[in-house]
């Protein structure tokens, strides 16, 4: 049921619309659990780097594989996410569920790997081939040993997510209650994982 907003509760740290969505009742295990189903649940997020005199530029990106809390891509390195990630290594992964509402917030660090690491070869399906092209020069031809494949991986330092608690139908009938009582929409949980709570779920992993 929606939440009752008392006088006494509105203040930064105690607006029960911010404070009481924050979970801390439940184990990190679980949580970090429940941020790895909702990742996988969704292939694509947007990848944000830094952009000198631009600021904040994102784009879609197929996750090419999770490990542990990170995660990591292939893409072509004559795209201009390369020359951001060599200005700034600090990036920003988000998805969002747009059927369950459930997101997800990933702060991190990136690192590229050019095309002689032997881990693209392990990402590498065909269909990433699409997104390359074959150029007929028998070297640039969209496989795993094409010049231009390359990796990007994401290293977790804080994750922010939201999982929705009540049914599709739970879900708009709170809603709907708390637009007409005044009263604050319970639907979901709001966690977050620090830096320290990833390194010990990569330990873990």
């Amino acid at each position: 049921m929606p939440e009752t907003l008392q006088s006494s509760d509105v203040s930064s740290k105690t607006d029960p619309s911010v404070s009481k969505q924050w979970d801390n009742e439940t184990s990190k295990h679980d949580q970090i659990e429940d941020f790895y189903k909702i990742a996988d649940g969704m292939k694509i997020g947007l990848l944000t780097t830094y952009r000198k005199t631009v600021g904040p530029v994102a784009r879609s990106m197929a996750i090419a594989k999770r490990e542990g809390p990170d995660f990591y891509f292939l893409a072509n390195t004559h795209s201009q996410k390369f020359s951001d990630l060599e200005a700034s290594k600090e990036v920003l992964l988000t998805f969002q569920n747009s059927s369950s509402q459930d997101w997800v917030s990933v702060t991190g660090t990136a690192t590229t790997v050019s095309n002689n690491d032997p881990k693209i070869k392990e990402l590498y399906t065909p269909m990433v081939s699409a997104w390359f092209g074959d150029l007929g020069d028998g070297v640039h031809n969209g496989t795993a040993d094409d010049p231009r494949m390359a990796m990007i991986e994401v290293k977790s330092k804080y994750v922010a997510y939201w999982k929705k608690t009540v049914t599709s139908i739970g879900y708009m009938a709170e809603v709907a209650q708390a637009a007409m009582t005044g009263k604050v929409a319970n639907t979901g949980v709001q966690r977050q994982l620090t830096e320290d709570d990833l390194q010990h779920a990569r330990k873990g992993s």
